[in-house]
């Protein structure tokens, strides 16, 4: 019996298209990911991504054009500023607007999941920007949403964090099995995480790349070097290597 593919994907747009003046930002998506799926989104500055990622969470009323959008009302997001509430202590901002008899434990559970346990009675201005961003994640799982729509939140974060917060979402999404779509600048983030990477110019996706490789994902894998010179190329950035391939 054939298998319903509609029915195991979280997201499906058709025809998506959002205009700012008479440009169009978003020229006609076409877009499916799936339960559980890890996407990845690159682009240039202006080519739409964050803009993309605003629709799919319908905090944008002026999309027009589509002939579907579906996406789950159980969704989250997370945004390169963690966006805590600085009068709020830790574990009220992670149950921010959750109700039940469950909500504390479910928050403090989820604390301990980021690895903050025993921080639930902090103050935001007590923690770092990484700390803030796990807060932020906590806030965001304990929902157990369908879709993660996270905007380049470990952009603000030097390099080293950054990679334990790679490490953190990709266990969390293990475990939560969201489908995530991840709006990023970084190619060697998207390449370490996602299972397709898409890249978005001119609010058209002109590249959409499975990502089959081994996790955990090593950089020095010859594998993970072509996926990323690829990648490079249809952003239309030169690397030593397709430059000497053209001069050969």
């Amino acid at each position: 019996m054939a298998t319903d593919t509609r029915r195991l994907n979280v997201v499906r747009t058709r025809g998506l298209t959002r205009s700012f003046g008479d440009r169009d930002v978003l020229a006609g998506i076409d877009l499916e990911i799936a339960r559980g799926e890890f996407v990845a989104l690159l682009g240039r500055s202006g080519s739409g991504k964050s803009t993309l990622l605003r629709a799919l969470a319908e905090l944008d009323g002026e999309v027009t054009g589509h002939g579907e959008l579906t996406v789950p009302a159980e969704r989250a997001v997370v945004f390169q500023d963690s966006r805590l509430l600085p009068w709020s202590r830790v574990l009220d901002n992670v149950t921010l607007g959750l109700t039940g008899s469950d909500a504390k434990a479910g928050g403090t559970a989820a604390l301990a999941e980021v690895g903050l346990a025993g921080r639930e009675r902090a103050w935001p201005r007590e923690l770092s920007g990484g700390e803030q961003q796990r807060v932020a994640l906590a806030r965001s799982l304990v929902r157990e949403p369908e879709l993660l729509l996270a905007d380049e939140p470990f952009g603000a974060l030097d390099a080293l964090t950054r990679l334990r917060m790679h490490a953190l979402l990709e266990a969390l999404c293990a475990k939560h099995r969201p489908a995530v779509l991840l709006v990023t600048h970084d190619v060697d983030e998207a390449v370490a995480l996602a299972d397709r990477v898409l890249v978005l110019d001119e609010g058209r996706i002109v590249l959409d790349e499975p990502v089959d490789l081994e996790r955990p994902r090593r950089h020095g894998d010859p594998r993970f070097a072509r996926l990323r010179e690829r990648l490079l190329g249809a952003l239309g950035v030169e690397t030593p290597d397709s430059t000497e391939r053209r001069a050969s």
